[in-house]
């Protein structure tokens, strides 16, 4: 014989609880009657009880009587948003004046309701408060979860930055290209132009045209070297040669800042290292376009050797930045350039990494930047 099982009910839902604070006996357990067939109902004579009793159960809703002694409805208002500010509270006012109303709601009250209270009003109104704090308490929760992901996140990205690294590779590109691009176009536009001038019988300006095409294939085969490395995405090591660390800096300030007067070189003529050229040029690029863009108008390159390192050190007189932004930047990610990434010094400091080379930087609103290179020198 075959029998139909019985349907599975589906579980009851716990009822909102609700706290009726009231020191008048009567009034109390009237309220808590009428809001027990749907409600949860727990209920206190004083304001120092209740907040007891809110320290140890999330309420969804607080009926609160305003005139009580020893703490008033609005000082214990005061006191309860500081342990739960996210429960509903009703306040209850027996003068009904708007005054007091007016208190209650600026305490932090969401709705007044005059005492004794109409039946129909008073259900009505719990409903729709105990929806409110469901509401609240559930948008808070997301909101503290999205802030443990950001911060979780922050944590994945700190701990595995090496690996990370190669993901920034394109946005590093177009960053690194952007100049040397920009000096491709230029010189070219200066080449069109004397060509159309230039004639057979002008040896002036055939040597300029000489003078600007060598610029120009300089900067290409800069730009070439760029998009290779990225093309490889740097799983090879960049090969590292005998170079000359200040006639790197020169190239830079020749082809990339069209051999800008602002850019002053002291020190050593001469400062050998072993290294990747376009690697520096680099971070070359990245160290005085930062300057520029401050309003520098006057960038200094010191270079000098103490034992068995090369210290370059680059002085500006732009704007400089605060330590917070000094920090981020460090920390790679910031920038105050409407247009700008925020990888510039980050590039450094990995490349010159590569090289076994350190960088500090330094750095004073309204004095300007210090930024110091020390390389290992060639042997």
């Amino acid at each position: 014989m075959l029998t139909t099982p019985s349907p599975t009910l589906p579980p009851v839902a716990e009822k909102p609880l609700v706290l009726v604070v009231d020191d008048e006996y009567g009034p109390r357990e009237s309220i808590a009657f009428t809001l027990s067939s749907e409600f949860a109902v727990d209920t206190a004579e004083r304001a120092a009880e209740a907040l007891t009793k809110i320290r140890s159960k999330a309420y969804h809703l607080v009926v609160l009587d305003i005139r009580m002694p020893e703490m008033d409805g609005i000082r214990a208002l005061e006191e309860l948003r500081k342990i739960d500010p996210y429960v509903s509270v009703i306040m209850l006012t027996g003068y009904g004046t708007l005054n007091t109303a007016q208190q209650a709601m600026v305490a932090g009250a969401n709705q007044y309701l005059r005492k004794p209270p109409d039946i129909m009003e008073l259900i009505e109104a719990a409903r729709k408060q105990t929806e409110g704090t469901r509401v609240r308490r559930q948008q808070a929760k997301m909101n503290s979860d999205a802030l443990d992901l950001n911060s979780a996140l922050k944590r994945e990205i700190e701990q595995n930055e090496p690996q990370i690294w190669q993901g920034r590779a394109s946005v590093e590109l177009v960053h690194d290209l952007n100049n040397p691009l920009t000096v491709v176009i230029g010189y070219a536009t200066l080449l069109v132009e004397e060509a159309r001038a230039v004639g057979a019988s002008d040896p002036e300006r055939g040597r300029r045209l000489l003078d600007y095409a060598n610029v120009v294939e300089r900067a290409a085969e800069y730009c070439h070297h760029l998009s290779e490395n990225w093309r490889v995405t740097s799983k090879q090591t960049a090969e590292f040669l005998p170079l000359d660390l200040v006639e790197v800096a020169r190239d830079v300030q020749q082809v990339v800042f069209f051999s800008t007067v602002a850019i002053k070189f002291t020190g050593l003529p001469v400062a050998p290292i072993r290294g990747s050229k376009f690697e520096l040029m680099r971070v070359f690029q990245n160290v005085f376009k930062n300057s520029l863009e401050a309003g520098s108008d006057r960038i200094t390159v010191e270079v000098a050797r103490a034992g068995e390192r090369i210290e370059m050190t680059i002085v500006d007189n732009g704007g400089g930045v605060d330590p917070e932004g000094l920090r981020k930047a460090l920390k790679g990610g910031f920038t105050s350039k409407k247009n700008g990434t925020g990888l510039g010094l980050s590039i450094c400091r990995h490349l010159l990494g590569v090289h076994g080379a350190t960088m500090t930087f330094e750095s004073k609103v309204g004095e300007g930047s210090i930024v110091r290179l020390v390389f290992p020198a060639a042997v």
